[in-house]
C-alpha cells in the first residue's frame, strides 16, 4: 500500500463526500470512453481506471509511483498498468483515443510537457479529458492550513483555457462544484451515476475544480452530470463526522482532565514538600538557638 498523504486518493481511507467528489469525473470519463482505447494518467491505486474499464475497448492506468502502480495490480488484476512519467510517456505515438488526467497536471514540474504528451499519444481526432482545482477558490478554502505542498502549479480560468488551447483546437471548459440534493424515488430506479439534462452554469470563479475536452477535432460538449452516490447519504455521512468529531472532543476533554487532576496532585505534593521543608527548617533554627 502507497503512503497515504491525501493527493493520491485511496477509496477505503478518505471520507465520502471526497471520493463522490472523485468517482464523478469518472462517471463522466466512462460516458466519452464506450469503445475507446483509454489512457488513465497518473492513476493511483487504479480505482478510476477500472471504473473507465467498465466501458472503454481497451484501459490502461499510467503512473510514476512503483508502489502505486503494485497496488493497483494487486486490487484490479484484470487491467493493464504501467510504471513512467506522465512528462515523458513510455508509449507509442497516436495510440489513445481518449486520455484521463485528473487531478494530475498541477502536481507535475513541467506541466506542458505533459501536454505535449497527451497530444503525442493521442489519436489525431483523439480527446484529452484533464481537470485541476480551481486556483482561486482552493486559495480561499486553504487559507489557514496554507498552500499545498504537493501542489507545483496551479490554475485560475483564465490559464488553464489559454494552456490548453496552446496545445488543442479545440477546448471545451466544464465546472464542477460540490452541491447536496434530496431524491425521492422507488428503490433501485436509479444506479450510482446518473446523466441528467439541465443547466449548469456558474460563474468560473467561484468553481471547486476546472474539467477540460480538448481535442485537435472538434468536440461535443458533454451534457450536465448529476452524480448520485450509490454508497453516501450524505446527512448520514455528516452525522457520522460529526460523531466522529463529538468522540474526538470527548476524548481530548479527558485527557485534559486526567492533565487537570495530575497538575493538582503535583501542586499538593509541592505545597505539602514546602510545609514540611519549614517546619524542617524552625526546628533547625530552633536547635542553634
Amino acid at each position: 500500500m502507497p503512503e497515504f498523504t491525501g493527493e493520491r486518493l485511496v477509496p477505503e481511507l478518505v471520507e465520502a463526500d471526497l471520493l463522490n467528489e472523485h468517482m464523478a469525473r469518472y462517471v463522466l470519463a466512462r460516458s466519452l470512453a464506450a469503445g475507446a482505447d483509454v489512457l488513465d494518467a497518473g492513476c493511483g491505486v487504479g480505482y478510476g481506471t477500472a471504473e473507465l474499464a467498465r466501458s472503454a475497448a481497451s484501459v490502461m492506468g499510467l503512473d510514476c509511483a512503483p508502489e502505486a502502480i503494485e497496488e493497483a495490480r494487486r486490487r484490479y488484476g484484470s487491467v493493464a498498468f504501467l510504471e513512467g512519467s506522465c512528462e515523458q510517456m513510455p508509449l507509442e505515438a497516436a495510440r489513445f483515443d481518449l486520455v484521463v488526467a485528473f487531478e494530475v497536471i498541477e502536481h507535475l514540474d513541467d506541466w506542458r510537457a505533459f501536454l505535449r504528451e497527451c497530444v503525442r499519444v493521442l489519436k489525431p481526432a483523439g480527446r484529452l479529458l484533464v481537470s485541476t482545482p480551481n486556483k482561486t477558490y482552493y486559495a480561499e478554502s486553504r487559507r489557514q492550513a496554507g498552500p499545498n505542498p504537493f501542489h507545483r502549479h496551479e490554475f485560475d480560468y483564465a490559464e488553464f483555457q489559454a494552456e490548453l488551447r496552446a496545445g488543442f483546437a479545440h477546448v471545451t471548459l466544464l465546472l464542477q462544484n460540490h452541491a447536496e440534493g434530496v431524491l425521492i424515488a422507488p428503490p433501485g430506479r436509479l444506479d450510482s451515476g446518473t446523466l441528467g439534462g439541465g443547466g449548469a452554469g456558474g460563474n468560473p470563479e467561484h468553481a471547486h475544480f476546472f474539467i477540460a475536452l480538448c481535442s485537435q477535432a472538434e468536440v461535443v460538449t458533454p451534457e450536465a452530470l448529476f452524480y448520485l452516490p450509490g454508497t453516501a447519504n450524505v446527512l448520514r455521512e455528516r452525522e457520522r463526522h460529526i460523531d466522529l468529531l463529538a468522540s474526538e472532543l470527548a476524548l481530548k476533554d479527558r485527557v485534559l482532565s486526567e492533565r487537570h487532576a495530575e497538575h493538582r496532585e503535583l501542586v499538593d505534593r509541592f505545597r505539602a514538600l514546602q510545609s514540611e521543608l519549614e517546619e524542617r527548617n524552625q526546628w533547625a533554627a530552633d536547635r542553634q538557638r
